[in-house]
């Protein structure tokens, strides 16, 4: 066996944070603790009860004194993971499900943790947005510290990792493994489990490690000391890599780095084109850990403020107050740029069972975005008298999701005056603060003109827009070749948006992932965006292509995909043409 595993292989994982790390395998032991389900005499149910809360009391004191300990060491940009794990550990829900299966069932606070962990897992695979899927990994490890503590399993931090660079190896790595790992030595992450919009990736990308996770058994096919290559960006690793493999991902690793290199030379530059037209660009967030990534490749505030995360993965509403705290800290890091702050996001598949929603055939196309809150005007204006308060501390601009029609506007914008109304003489806040809207169902095309009378902005989420125009589910891997950005019906939408939003003098921006590909770009320029928000690392890529465009050549290029008949063909034109008038590469 160990002669067959000193031969050179190959795995395929999920790219979760871009890079070449070539370095020495260390194995960590980062394995779920086994625990049985057991049965208990009714007489020692008030045992395990007393069991189950002293283990999470003991959890939130570790949690608690790692946070003091990271505060010191990395300041207060990272804490927000450690914050949302101590949340979790007070959630009503995690801690009422187990109480419940203890009691009802007679069972061992093991067994009831590990019932109701599958409970949220179940919830969450439901999930179709990726992001929000990967929350069901924060309870994962939640539930595994307390189980370790009730089974005196502590995990040390991973710290005895001889010499050299490594590449750490695990089944799985939780945030305050990333954030407790010397960064000198560990230049490289492999695992079993995970995803790309995981807290651990996004944590990796954050510190610009190179990751790969998502390759299911990784840890029983390698051994310590064996010699990697991990490319984060494609999701491969390599064991044991022949010479010429070797020599080639090296040539690959110094070339990334200097690229990466010159374009960190573009952070400061203005975001301009050749005849000095500025377009806006911005990184979309959700989690604090993301604000230093915004920061280092030169975004210009945030454009997209996800604030679905405080929603989730409990029993009740998140306060005003608990609300402020975290849009406000978002704010106070970002000042002076501004931060636009997107209202609740998710319908009754996806959200609290305090909102007491019946369950949907179509959530997608049902009581969601907007139209929950709406139907929640009290939780709402929770949200919105947050939203404003938190502007007393820096720009920030809001806006509506999913809004099909002017009713709908109409009706939010009037809870948000209501807002204010309750907040003045109270607490202080940006009374001129701008209120916009997603452009994301063909409904609100169709009427942007009309729309564009009653809000300060337009922000097109291609990534709904381009999915509900051509009807396609885009998580569906069967119809992930219908699913065109470039198609005309799109294109076609873009422009009307962009014609609406000018005509009425408002500004017309774009928060999808459309808007992170460099190709794109003069096409996006041509139409007229003001602003692009996109993942913190495109923002020097787009703005090289930027500062290589003429509003003019933008413009003819916007004007020729025009009016082609097919996305193909629109594609092939700016794959041939475009890219050797605007970049030597889109890579």
């Amino acid at each position: 066996m160990a002669s067959e595993k000193s031969e050179p292989r190959q795995f395929k994982g999920i790219g979760a944070s871009a890079g070449i790390a070539i370095g020495t395998i260390r194995i960590t032991d980062r394995r779920r603790v086994t625990v049985m389900e057991m049965p208990v005499a009714t007489e020692q149910i008030p045992d395990e009860l007393l069991r189950l809360s002293k283990a999470i009391e003991r959890a939130k004191s570790d949690l608690a004194t790692l946070k003091d300990q990271l505060a010191a060491t990395h300041g207060p940009e990272h804490l927000c993971v450690i914050d949302a794990h101590l949340m979790l550990l007070d959630d009503s829900m995690l801690v009422g499900e187990t109480t419940r299966y203890i009691e009802t069932l007679s069972i061992n606070a093991e067994g009831a943790l590990k019932r109701t962990l599958a409970r949220f897992k179940d919830f969450f695979q439901a999930v179709e947005d990726d992001y929000l899927k990967e929350r069901g990994n924060d309870v994962e490890t939640v539930v595994e510290r307390v189980l370790r503590t009730m089974v005196g399993a502590n995990q040390e931090p991973i710290t005895r990792l001889g010499d050299g660079k490594v590449i750490v190896v695990a089944h799985d790595l939780s945030p305050a493994d990333i954030l407790q790992v010397d960064k000198s030595q560990v230049i490289g992450f492999a695992t079993d489990l995970g995803g790309k919009t995981s807290h651990s990736a996004i944590l990796a990308r954050s510190f610009e490690i190179p990751a790969v996770v998502g390759l299911e058994k990784i840890t029983q096919e390698v051994t310590d000391g064996e010699l990697a290559i991990v490319d984060g960006a494609t999701g491969t690793i390599i064991i044991n890599p022949d010479n010429e493999r070797f020599k080639e991902y090296l040539s690959l690793k110094h070339r990334y780095e200097y690229i990466e290199q010159e374009l960190l030379k573009l952070r400061d530059l203005p975001a301009e084109t050749l005849d000095g037209h500025r377009m806006r660009l911005k990184g979309n967030v959700e989690f604090v850990d993301e604000i230093a990534g915004i920061n280092r490749h030169g975004g210009e505030g945030v454009g997209l403020y996800r604030t679905e995360m405080l929603f989730f993965n409990r029993l009740a509403l998140p306060s005003e107050e608990e609300q402020f705290e975290a849009y406000s800290t978002v704010v106070k890091m970002m000042a002076p740029r501004p931060v636009t702050i997107r209202t609740l996001d998710v319908g009754g598949d996806k959200c609290l069972n305090d909102l007491n929603l019946t369950d949907e055939m179509n959530p997608a196309l049902g009581v969601r975005a907007i139209r929950l809150s709406l139907r929640q005007p009290e939780a709402f204006k929770a949200q919105l008298r947050a939203i404003l308060r938190a502007s007393a501390y820096g720009k920030v601009r809001l806006f509506f999701p999913m809004v099909s029609g002017i009713d709908e506007v109409r009706a939010a914008k009037a809870l948000f005056e209501e807002a204010k109304r309750e907040l003045r003489g109270v607490h202080p806040f940006d009374e001129e603060l701008p209120v916009g809207i997603m452009i994301e169902i063909p409904s609100a095309v169709v009427i942007a003109d009309l729309l564009a009378a009653e809000v300060d902005f337009f922000s097109v989420g291609t990534n709904d827009l381009i999915q509900y125009t051509l009807a396609i589910d885009r998580t569906n891997e069967h119809l992930s070749t219908l699913y065109e950005p470039l198609h005309p019906a799109v294109l076609r939408s873009l422009k009307t948006v962009v014609d609406a939003a000018h005509a009425a003098g408002i500004e017309a921006c774009i928060c999808g992932e459309m808007a992170g590909e460099p190709q794109y770009l003069p096409v996006l320029l041509g139409l007229g965006f003001d602003e692009l928000s996109m993942n913190a690392v495109s923002i020097p890529r787009v703005k090289k292509v930027l500062r290589r465009c003429t509003m003019e050549a933008a413009q003819e290029v916007a004007r020729k995909v025009l009016t082609f008949r097919t996305a193909s063909e629109a594609e092939s034109y700016l794959k041939g043409e475009i890219s050797a008038r605007f970049s030597e590469s889109f890579d």
